[in-house]
């Protein structure tokens, strides 16, 4: 990856959080892919695969400063019911999307009670030491429309 500018990085990884809990696999689907530097994955991951080669594996712990940030108790809100018009059964554990400070944010209802309901817009891995067994499958250079983008283009990516 030294060699190249812009890498295009692909790797399979599975994730636990701190009690060993396996939070999520690329492993019989298709590798993660995304651009090295590009801010496409958590920082300290994206950091810790910055010197490696096609075919290393490793095991890496993040902080959670270094992953999704640290829960903020400013982010959970008492919001009324009325918010969410159209919306005939709201319940815990459902998701929306909200309009933040810093822009578009993920609400997850943590609490319905008569017409209030209780949100909370932190990450769900917010405040998780997170660990990621991965092995980098392979390594290219970004074309010029990727870097330009920020992001890879695959099948997903209706532009280009």
């Amino acid at each position: 990856m030294k060699n190249i500018e812009n890498p295009v990085v692909s790797i399979h990884y599975t994730l636990t959080n701190k009690a060993g809990e396996k939070l999520d696999s690329s492993i019989g689907s298709e590798p993660l892919t995304y651009i090295q530097g590009a801010g496409n994955i958590i920082p300290g991951l994206e950091s810790a695969l910055a010197d490696k080669s096609v075919g290393d594996k490793l095991t890496v712990t993040i902080e959670p400063k270094d992953a999704y940030g640290e829960r903020n108790e400013e982010h959970i809100q008492t919001v009324p019911k009325e918010m969410f018009q159209g919306i005939d059964n709201i319940e815990v554990g459902m998701q929306f999307q909200a309009d933040s400070s810093n822009g578009p944010a993920i609400v997850t209802i943590t609490a319905v009670e008569g017409d209030q309901v209780s949100v909370d817009g932190n990450h769900p891995l917010a405040g998780e030491q997170l660990t990621f067994d991965v092995e980098i499958m392979d390594i290219r250079p970004a074309t010029e429309s990727e870097m330009e983008h920020g992001h890879i283009h695959g099948e997903s990516c209706n532009h280009g």
